[in-house]
């Protein structure tokens, strides 16, 4: 296969990964965020602790972390075929991506809300700051690195269940790998798809790095100041 007869099937394949990862990490920042979150509150010591809702809430997320991705959306596809009206091309394979990131994400989410500081909670609190405040002036953005951290995690982990998607017709490159350099031994065309998921993930992780290093720098430059800021809006 000459390159001429690539570029177009590479460009769309391009497209169609970013598309479905894009879509899937904005779902499963939306679903994952307060998720996680939820699992800080109402776990022992927390504003809303409640141990059986905890429990409740992460067996389900361990659950569903545990599937293979492969078996979760053959699992999924009635439930695809519900939501889009198929279970095969780019909007299907949408589906399976988000419901397998939403846990994968709330267990990152609150892993780095545990790491906030209690005693600016506290603080907010003694001075009036009810639940939805501390978590929207203190847990959020005290925590804002490591989750840009968390959230370039999530967007490496679905561009590989992207390419997995391909094995049953989801498009982008996974698809292009396996119709074209597995199905009919284009060896060429297989390599050059792995190297471009090599340099999107390496391009996706030194921005994800770098945005995540510049908050943190100017979160401990700023000092004390922000936050008695942030405590005096609380109260």
């Amino acid at each position: 296969m000459t390159w001429s007869e690539m570029q177009p099937l590479l460009e769309q394949a391009c497209w169609d990964t970013l598309y479905m990862v894009g879509w899937s990490t904005l779902i499963a920042v939306v679903g994952g965020l307060p998720l996680g979150i939820l699992l800080v509150l109402t776990d022992r010591g927390g504003l809303l602790q409640n141990l059986v809702a905890n429990k409740v809430i992460g067996q389900v997320v361990n659950i569903a972390r545990s599937l293979p991705f492969i078996i979760l959306m053959v699992a999924l596809m009635t439930f695809t075929r519900w939501i889009t009206g198929t279970t095969i091309g780019v909007e299907a394979a949408i589906v399976p991506l988000a419901v397998g990131a939403i846990p994968f994400f709330a267990r990152l989410v609150e892993t780095a809300v545990r790491e906030v500081d209690h005693g600016l909670v506290e603080a907010v609190q003694a001075m009036g700051g009810n639940t939805w405040t501390v978590v929207r002036k203190v847990l959020v953005p005290e925590s804002l690195p490591s989750l840009i951290s968390s959230t370039t995690t999530t967007v490496v982990a679905l561009i590989g269940y992207s390419a997995m998607a391909g094995t049953v017709g989801a498009g982008g490159l996974g698809d292009i790998a396996i119709r074209y350099g597995y199905q009919r031994f284009e060896t060429g065309l297989m390599w050059i798809t792995v190297a471009i998921l090599a340099v999107v993930i390496s391009l996706i992780q030194f921005a994800g790095d770098y945005a995540a290093r510049s908050l943190h720098r100017r979160g401990a430059h700023a000092g004390p100041a922000p936050k008695l800021r942030l405590l005096k809006a609380a109260s």
